[in-house]
């Protein structure tokens, strides 16, 4: 084989190669998911905000923090923050329901007027994607690690990168994640 020859396949194949990474996902909001009464939502319409992304339950001794994740959202949506909620069921069982039962039970309980998505897996053979992301050590190193129960709750900044991560015992009004929330919207995309 001549070295031109050579020379154009190493050409293609890096190429292609090149070509395969840019369609690889750069951010938690690269990703379409569906909506808690099963629309497709593009997560990239929420580039240029602070979004919480929070794996949530509705039988779940932390159940209690969605009216603290409203109360968030109440206080900073204007501001440019978004909640996400994605109900799981793989710890203890505790998100047993449909998805329009989940609705109905948050909108019934709590009032949540933050965006909430179908039920997911977020940990597992059934992985979502988003979940894969930003659990994964290769596309988020700083924050990476498996989920350890419901309402773990990843910040994501203006930028469309995770900025933090909060442990499910962490209340959605804490300190920690108000000062976090705060840095991140004063912030300009």
């Amino acid at each position: 084989m001549s070295h031109a020859v050579l020379l154009f396949l190493v050409t293609i194949v890096a190429l292609a190669a090149g070509i395969a990474r840019a369609d690889e996902p750069k951010s938690p909001l690269d990703f379409q998911m569906k909506s808690i009464d099963g629309k497709p939502v593009d997560l990239a319409k929420y580039k240029g905000r602070v979004v919480l992304i929070v794996n949530v339950a509705s039988q779940c001794g932390y159940t209690d923090q969605y009216a603290n994740l409203e109360g968030l959202y109440g206080k900073y949506k204007g501001q440019g923050l978004a909640v996400l909620g994605f109900p799981a069921n793989e710890f203890g069982q505790q998100e047993p329901g449909t998805n329009a039962e989940i609705a109905q039970f948050c909108r019934k309980n709590y009032g949540v007027d933050f965006d909430m998505f179908s039920k997911v897996a977020v940990e597992g053979d059934g992985i979502v994607p988003l979940y894969a992301y930003l659990t994964s050590p290769k596309t988020n190193p700083k924050f990476a690690g498996p989920i350890t129960w419901n309402f773990e709750k990843f910040l994501i900044g203006r930028d469309g990168q995770v900025v933090a991560r909060f442990d499910p015992g962490t209340s959605p009004e804490s300190p920690e994640v108000i000062a976090a929330v705060e840095a991140e919207l004063a912030k300009k995309s």
